[in-house]
């Protein structure tokens, strides 16, 4: 990419000269889709962003929130989430680790210490041979990182949808733990404060990496864009990780910012420009680890594991001595000013001996560092709105369809992917990766933090607003069902090339859905990330919505998901048992056997469904408690099963089979109880109970759909869900 001819006109006319090579380059890139957001700004007004616990919003490197009721009202926990798409499509490995790194100093630059990651990633259809070599790279990548950090990959998801074939999607969201007295942001305080650059030394990777993710993926872009991608050192970030620590117990931190897209000269004019200052720095100070870098390499490059804080004068000598104890290099490379954002370059020892320059001081950039950040004028595209789809429903096999849905790659277990990530360091993990949602004790408030992230290609690709909508119920009775209730959300907005109106129509339809489940919920959402121009050869990706979301418990037990031996099954929440069936659209059983349909309707008062839900699985009669979504009531009481427990379920006689077994309308769970008048009390008025049947101790799930009997044993069902695990090992 290069500076548009429209944007140059505008940085021309503010600076009233041309700019210099530095400063196209830095315009470029931040004034790029992936830093300005100049697609997607306009529409994120939907979102509702503030809230009783809310300390910061959107704008930050993550999102601060309270937790509830902490006595002392001082735990804090720190939000973020970030995609490192087109990387990982590159270099697999390299892309999703740098992609774990730079979410964790997001954290850092908060003054917060990582406790939990979760990673929502999406590939093409599972047969392709290129799909499962991005998913080997991408997962190995994520483990390799996070386990050399030390933070726990606790919750996530894994989806394959064909149109992420040439541009699959990695989003890492990560949670922070931090209080009152630590908490730092990244507005710089005051003129004369010294900038400092703490972490490795700067190389020439990643050079160009914001406007490489603001452009549609090239045939070749395998080979032809590797420059773009950084490579990371966990064991780096493992010492910056703690050096950064001890600076903030210490207080020596004003301000922080890490060093992501558009390296130094994203980081540090941002950092000043949201105080509403300047900066001077010189360019040469910054510890280097290739010979003759340019000014503008230096400014630009993406080199992993390095953070800029603002420093006062008296603490710099500090600030040294930590990050030599810790093994890292640190350069005081100028300081804010009440200015403009200046860089100066003196080459005069990377030059050559035969190199006739004389080394003078060079002023490569001179701006002023709000017009750099917010200059950046939105774009107003031209959009269409989505299709209704038909009703083309195929016939099936009952018994065949559950055997396909079930070993689906969509539905199928993850366990090949998250044994590979190490989710108990840091022993807080009170449930693990491969339950509805993970739980985190947040000892310090005495508080459960149950952990959700994910969205759902299929949905969206369907139908964006309603598709967007189910998703964040989906993910909000994800944390209901493990006892716990809405906190705050953050979000990863990734679509297509927003410049074609059927993208952009489906991406408004995201935003709005998303935002307005979200307010009915009373889920702020705090904060997120934006990445469009997925889009290859292949075409665009599905409209995905991923959501992070978080909700609280007191304690940090929670039922299981698999059942008990004895106690009755009630199915709460569910729509569609009528006799009329309810709609298939967006559903895995139409993705295994063709055919379309309009999306099934949510309930009409998800707020209350999911609090009530939360009462229900905190009640001591309650046995276990599964959320019902992707592939229907067949997948969710096939995992239920296990060896020592089975289920015999009835369906109402009423139902249509396949509506009643494979709709995915969420706000649905599955709850096994020792009293069952106490459910149907607490969800009257709430949502409808369907009492299905009895746990046994035969390990066998027992299904009968009207004339029709299913019978499956935990030993053929953990068979039919082994999908990854068969192929991949």
């Amino acid at each position: 990419m290069s500076l548009a001819d429209s944007d140059r006109e505008l940085v021309v006319e503010e600076l009233g000269r041309e700019p210099t090579p530095a400063e196209a380059a830095l315009f470029e890139n931040l004034w790029s889709e992936h830093c300005a957001y100049r697609s997607s700004r306009p529409l994120l007004s939907a979102f509702e962003s503030e809230g009783e616990q809310v300390v910061v919003g959107p704008g930050d490197d993550a999102a601060v929130v309270a937790l509830p009721g902490d006595d002392d009202g001082e735990t804090y926990i720190t939000m973020g989430i970030e995609s490192h798409n087109h990387p990982s499509y590159v270099d697999p490995f390299d892309g999703a680790a740098t992609g774990v790194g730079g979410i964790v100093r997001d954290t850092l630059s908060m003054g917060a210490y990582p406790i939990a990651l979760a990673d929502s990633l999406y590939f093409g259809a599972f047969d392709r041979e290129h799909s499962q070599y991005l998913l080997d790279g991408v997962v190995e990548g994520i483990s390799h990182y996070g386990n050399c950090i030390g933070v726990p990959t606790v919750a996530g998801s894994v989806d394959f949808h064909p149109d992420y074939e040439g541009n699959p999607l990695v989003n890492v969201a990560c949670i922070g733990l931090t209080d009152e007295e630590r908490l730092v942001t990244a507005e710089a305080q005051e003129p004369g404060n010294k900038l400092v650059l703490v972490g490795n030394a700067t190389g020439r990777d990643g050079l160009g990496g914001a406007s490489f993710a603001s452009e549609d993926l090239a045939e070749d872009a395998e080979t032809e864009d590797r420059p773009a991608v950084q490579v990371g050192d966990p064991y780096a970030e493992k010492l910056l990780i703690e050096a950064n620590e001890v600076l903030i117990e210490e207080g020596l931190i004003e301000s922080a910012r890490d060093l992501g897209a558009a390296g130094l000269g994203g980081a540090s004019s941002e950092l000043v420009a949201k105080g509403g200052l300047g900066a001077h720095v010189e360019l040469e100070r910054v510890h280097q680890r290739e010979p003759n870098m340019s000014a503008l390499e230096i400014l630009l490059a993406e080199s992993q594991e390095r953070m800029c804080y603002e420093v006062e004068p008296e603490h710099v000598d500090r600030v040294e001595e930590i990050a030599e104890r810790f093994d890292l290099g640190c350069s005081v490379i100028g300081e804010v000013t009440d200015g403009n954002y200046v860089c100066t370059f003196d080459g005069s020892e990377a030059q050559s001996a035969s190199d006739d320059s004389d080394g003078e001081r060079e002023t490569v950039v001179d701006v002023d560092a709000h017009f750099l950040g917010e200059g950046a004028p939105m774009n107003d595209l031209a959009h269409e709105e989505p299709s209704e789809p038909e009703t083309d429903l195929p016939e099936v096999d009952l018994e065949a369809a559950f055997d396909a849905v079930v070993s689906s790659p969509n539905t199928a277990s993850k366990r090949w992917v998250y044994r590979q990530y190490d989710h108990e360091v840091g022993v807080r993990t009170s449930v693990g990766p491969g339950d509805d949602a993970a739980i985190v004790a947040i000892r310090e408030a005495e508080t459960g933090l149950a952990f959700s992230a994910g969205a759902a290609p299929n949905w969206t690709d369907a139908a964006p607003y309603e598709g967007a909508r189910a998703i964040a119920l989906e993910n909000a009775t994800n944390v209901a069902a493990k006892g716990a209730t809405p906190l705050a959300a953050v979000d990863c907005l990734n679509g297509g090339n927003p410049e074609n109106p059927d993208v952009y129509g489906g991406f408004r339809g995201i935003v709005d859905g998303l935002a307005d489940m979200c307010e009915t919920l009373s889920t702020p959402v705090v904060g997120g990330n934006v990445s469009l121009y997925n889009d290859s050869a292949t075409g665009p990706i599905p409209p995905t919505p991923t959501l992070a979301l978080v909700g609280t418990k007191d304690g940090y037990d929670a039922p299981p998901l698999s059942v008990e031996s004895d106690g009755e099954l009630l199915l709460v929440g569910d729509r569609g048992l009528e006799a009329d069936g309810t709609r298939l659209g967006g559903s895995e059983y139409l993705a295994q056997f063709g055919g379309s349909d309009g999306f099934p309707a949510l309930p009409e008062n998800p707020s209350a469904v999911v609090e009530t839900l939360a009462a229900v699985a905190n009640d001591e009669a309650t046995l276990a408690v599964h959320d019902v979504s992707h592939g229907g009531l067949a997948v969710s009481l096939a995992e239920m099963v296990s060896e020592d427990a089975g289920l015999e379920v009835s369906i109402p006689a009423d139902s249509e089979p396949a509506a009643a077994l494979f709709h995915e309308q969420p706000g649905r769970a599955l709850v096994q109880t020792d009293s069952p008048a106490a459910v149907r009390e607490a969800f009257d008025g709430v949502a409808p109970v369907v009492a299905l049947g009895e746990a046994t101790d035969r390990g066998t799930l027992e299904l009968s759909v009207g004339d029709r009997t299913l019978e499956r044993s935990a030993g053929a069902i953990r068979s039919l869900r082994d999908t990854l695990e068969a192929e991949l090992e």
